[in-house]
Formats: structure tokens, C-alpha cells, sequence
């Protein structure tokens, strides 16, 4: 007998980074299943009117996922306004790419920053609360970048294998409990985020309501590991097991290689310049700032 869904009508949904892309449609998508849904975004205005455009139990809050007294106040606020938290969707994420030696370090920061502790500090917020009323599920984006490492994009590949190996972990520690962990791994998808980055032999990019509709299913019917699309994880089982030589050398004939090292350039910019700004506390002034003080003062390491 076939499984029944789980239903979503009436539950309480907290999307971070979710103004815009991937997070926006799988707000969407989860207004049409009568959840009730917070969006969380660091451009609160965009989040309301997001919120006001989809209707329904929806609202747009400010949420910065690099700061834990923001994503608290984030959380509480939910509950407040909609109720105990149901599912949380850890989705804000940045990649700027380019040569791993030309990367500055106030760009890999960041992107560890808000692609890496945004998670840990959603779940480690989220979870005592669900553990408390016995249900829950989290759902972590990834990244199939965080099953391989593509060149001109290393750190963004390192803060999502982190994602894929914390979400292993913490799944793991729920085993038995009713909490439900995913971990949802699309190629590459059109959106911003997405821009400039030239197709692939066999791989077509993903619109974000692809994405979005993998993130419902899983929601009702639990999956840990959700590829987007789903042939990927055939793929996935017929590489893997093969010589690392063997591997590259198929990554190379579907030029898997370029997707992060070659992108177009004057596509991107605008996503790029806006990820430089994605976090308040490490925009080029700030990061000055600091480095002047260490200098004076000495090194937190030498200090």
C-alpha cells in the first residue's frame, strides 16, 4: 500500500534567506499546502513584500543568519505570530567564486559565516523546542557542490560538504526521535545566485520550483538525501564507486570542471556585488577596521 503524505495544511514553516530564488518559491509552494510561512531575509523589506505577494498566514521578518541573537529573535518572533515551529529551512546562502589564491578573506568568512553557522545556529535554536513536543523537520540546502569539488569555487564547495556532513551527523543524534533531517543537494539552479554560470553536457539548469517541489515531497514523505533533480543520484551511484582518475576524467567530458571557472563574468556582477554585501559585519570597511585594530594591539592568536 502506497504511503499517504504527510500533510502540511497548518504548519508553521521558517524559510531563511527566503525574499527571493529558491527560498521564495518553496514559500510558495508551501502557501499552497496551507502551511503557514515565515520568511526570514537580511532585506526585511523584500521579505514583507515577498510575504504580502504570496498571501495567506505569511509574513516577512529581518533575519541575519550569521548573528545567533538575530536568528533567536528570528525564531521567537515566529512563534509569536504563527505558533511552535514545525519546519525550519535552512536556505540563505551566498557563492561568490573565482580562484581559490585570489579569494580575499573577508569573502571566505563570509561565505562560512552564513552558509555553514547559519545552519548550526538555526538547528542548535530550533531543535530543543522540537525536541520538546516530540516532532519537527529540518531541512538543510545544500549543494551537489557539497559531494565534489569543483575548481573556482572551493570554499563555497567546503561550506557545503560541512552542511551535508553536520546534517549526517545531526540525524544521526535524532535517530530515535520523530525529528526528520534533510539535506537537499540541487545542480545548478536559475536563479540569481546562478547567474553567468555556462550549461553543461546532459545537464539542464533547475528552475527554482523544481527545487522547491523536491523540498515538498520530502517534507511529506521524509528522505534524508534529496538530489535535484533525482537522476543525479543515479548518477551519483554509478561515478562514485569508480578510480578517482576515471571520475575526473567523466567530470572533464561533461565539463563539470567549468561550471565555477568559467562563468560569464559581466552576467554576474550584480550577484556578486551583492553578495560582497550580504553580511553587515564583513563588508571591506568593517573588515579594515579590524585588521587595523589587530595590528595595533596584536594578534587574537600572538596576543
Amino acid at each position: 500500500m502506497a504511503k499517504e503524505p504527510r500533510s502540511l495544511g497548518g504548519k508553521v514553516v521558517a524559510i531563511t534567506g527566503g525574499a527571493r530564488g529558491i527560498g521564495k518559491a518553496t514559500a510558495a509552494a508551501l502557501v499552497r499546502e496551507g502551511a503557514k510561512v515565515a520568511i526570514g531575509d537580511l532585506d526585511k523589506p523584500l521579505a514583507e513584500e515577498a510575504a504580502a505577494e504570496l498571501g495567506g498566514e505569511t509574513i516577512g521578518l529581518e533575519l541575519d543568519v550569521t548573528r545567533r541573537d538575530s536568528f533567536a529573535n528570528f525564531l521567537d518572533q515566529v512563534s509569536e505570530r504563527l505558533g511552535p515551529l514545525d519546519v525550519l529551512i535552512n536556505n540563505a546562502g551566498i557563492m561568490p567564486i573565482g580562484p581559490f589564491t585570489s579569494e580575499d578573506d573577508a569573502t571566505a568568512r563570509r561565505m562560512i559565516d552564513i552558509n555553514l553557522h547559519g545552519v548550526i545556529y538555526g538547528m542548535k535554536l530550533a531543535l530543543p523546542g522540537m525536541r520538546e513536543r516530540g516532532r519537527g523537520h529540518v531541512v538543510n540546502l545544500a549543494s551537489q557542490a557539497g559531494k565534489a569539488g569543483l575548481p573556482g569555487g572551493a570554499t563555497y564547495c567546503a561550506t557545503k560538504h560541512a552542511v551535508v556532513g553536520l546534517s549526517e551527523a545531526v540525524r544521526a543524534e535524532l535517530r530515535d526521535t520523530e525529528i526528520e533531517v534533510s539535506v537537499v543537494m540541487p545542480a545548478v539552479v536559475n536563479t540569481e545566485l546562478g547567474s553567468g554560470l555556462p550549461d553543461t553536457p546532459g545537464i539542464k539548469k533547475l528552475e527554482p520550483e523544481e527545487v522547491a517541489e523536491a523540498i515538498i515531497k520530502a517534507l511529506q514523505f521524509p528522505k534524508f538525501d534529496v538530489w535535484v533533480p533525482a537522476s543525479s543520484a543515479v548518477m551519483d551511484k554509478l561515478i562514485h564507486p569508480l578510480p578517482r582518475r576515471a571520475r575526473e576524467v567523466i567530470g572533464r567530458l561533461l565539463k563539470v570542471d567549468k561550471v565555477l571557472a568559467e562563468p560569464d563574468q559581466v552576467e554576474r556582477a550584480a550577484y556578486e556585488d551583492r553578495a560582497a554585501h550580504s553580511e553587515p559585519g564583513l563588508e571591506p570597511e568593517a573588515v579594515k577596521g579590524e585588521q587595523a585594530r589587530e595590528t595595533e594591539e596584536g594578534s587574537p592568536v600572538t596576543r
